[in-house]
């Protein structure tokens, strides 16, 4: 952990005012996930580049500095190793017991650690994530645990993996769907540079999922917004509103609903009563 990095500028990035913030408990653990899923999108930019002619990206690099900068400094979003993995770092330096962990999605490219998902310790230990895609995570779950449907209308749970290569497998159900298998993991320790490979593979492959088009989503108290090149959409409890984007809209776009300016810092503005 880099203790040379304040902690006061992350929570006021995420909306949380740094002296409310309490002693490392469930109740401000699952706090620091609700804020950090709606307000640090999950966004791929830094692999593809902007659409529509606005050069490349700028790569994708694990170190807690780099991390740190991107996301607080720049008030940028990323995708799972980098969220995590500094929302990892927050975590230990509020005083929590964080244990960084290697999964696999299920139906994506069949990689070791192709996510990084986080293990907290407290009464018993809690899966935590903010570096998915929608649906997102919003509070912690326990190990082996189920949780009733979110604000989203989407149920969570924890059951025993029955792969080998796995402990756990976290599934999820939007509204009355089958239950889906998100992704499997083992509870091994793991420090950040264990994600370095797989990281650079998923962020420069022609096959990754992570390099074609630039996709950016995130949380709203009852959904998630969604943005591609050619449409944006708002989901809201299973019902999703979807209209198209044009090439002069996409910037605004960016900003006004994810806080996303590639030329500089931005706030997002009150999109939607957000």
């Amino acid at each position: 952990m880099d203790t040379a990095l304040p902690v006061e500028p992350y929570l006021e990035r995420i909306g949380v005012p740094p002296d409310s913030v309490g002693e490392p408990d469930r109740t401000t653990l699952e706090r620091l996930q609700r804020a950090h899923v709606t307000t640090v999108p999950f966004e791929t930019l830094a692999i593809t580049g902007a659409p529509f002619g606005d050069g490349e990206g700028e790569g994708v690099c694990l170190d807690t500095e780099t991390l740190y900068e991107k996301v607080v400094s720049r008030e940028r979003g990323g995708f799972c190793f980098e969220l995590n993995g500094a929302f990892g770092w927050l975590l230990a330096a509020l005083g929590f017991d964080v244990t960084r962990v290697a999964a696999r999605m299920v139906g994506a490219i069949e990689l070791p650690a192709n996510h990084h998902p986080l293990v907290v310790s407290l009464d018993e230990p809690y899966l935590v994530d903010v570096g998915m895609g929608s649906p997102m995570l919003r509070a912690p779950l326990p190990l082996g645990g189920a949780a009733p449907p979110d604000d989203a209308g989407v149920a969570w749970r924890l059951v025993d993996s029955a792969r080998p290569d796995a402990e756990y497998c976290l599934r999820y159900r939007e509204q009355s769907a089958a239950w889906e298998d998100r992704y499997v993991f083992d509870t091994t320790p793991r420090g950040l540079s264990y994600f370095a490979a797989t990281c650079e593979y998923l962020a420069t492959a022609p096959e990754s999922g992570f390099t074609g088009d630039p996709s950016v989503t995130m949380a709203t108290g009852d959904g998630w917004l969604r943005l591609t090149p050619e449409t944006f959409s708002r989901t809201r409890v299973g019902e999703t509103e979807e209209e198209p984007v044009d090439p002069g809209e996409y910037r605004e776009r960016l900003a006004s609903a994810f806080g996303i300016a590639l030329d500089g810092r931005s706030r997002r503005k009150d999109f939607l009563g957000q």
